[in-house]
């Protein structure tokens, strides 16, 4: 069978942009099981309430739901367990350092396949307020606004 080539997103997490001011990014590797990788493969994935803990010098994973796949036995996989992340070490110390100092979060963006192996993209994000969010809002739908009203002037 063919490796597959290229970037072929499986899931994102489009509320972490809402919610949370994103500072850095990282790509990182996710070890999986193969039951697993089918369910991702199959395009299943929710990084909704997911987020990364550093603890003994290593990144997890954790509140990720895969579910369980269809065709799976008694070898299948929890869907919400704790997955250890492929990072660098001193990308490791640096994420625990930012989160420990100044109260900030690491959070999963994208869950995809980079040349058929699972990558999965996270961030270092420090939270809105609730005004920043309202804010946000107004701003896109004021950009929406704007586009629509050029569209027609254009078309006119």
């Amino acid at each position: 069978m063919a490796r597959d080539k290229g970037r072929r997103l499986v899931a994102s997490n489009r509320k972490a942009r809402h919610d949370y001011h994103i500072e850095d990014t990282f790509e990182a590797g996710i070890v999986l099981t193969g039951t697993e990788v089918k369910t991702l493969r199959m395009g299943r994935a929710s990084l909704v309430d997911g987020f990364v803990s550093v603890s003994g010098g290593e990144a997890w994973l954790e509140g990720v739901h895969i579910p369980e796949y269809t065709e799976g036995t008694w070898t299948n996989h929890a869907p919400r367990r704790k997955r250890k992340l492929l990072l660098h070490a001193r990308e490791i110390e640096e994420l625990g350092r930012e989160v420990q100092a100044k109260g900030r979060t690491i959070v999963p963006l994208a869950l995809y396949f980079v040349d058929g192996r699972a990558k999965v993209e996270i961030a270092l994000a420090r939270g809105k307020k609730e005004y920043d969010k309202r804010h946000a809002l107004r701003e896109r739908q004021d950009n929406l606004e704007a586009q629509a009203a050029m569209s027609l002037r254009r078309h006119e």
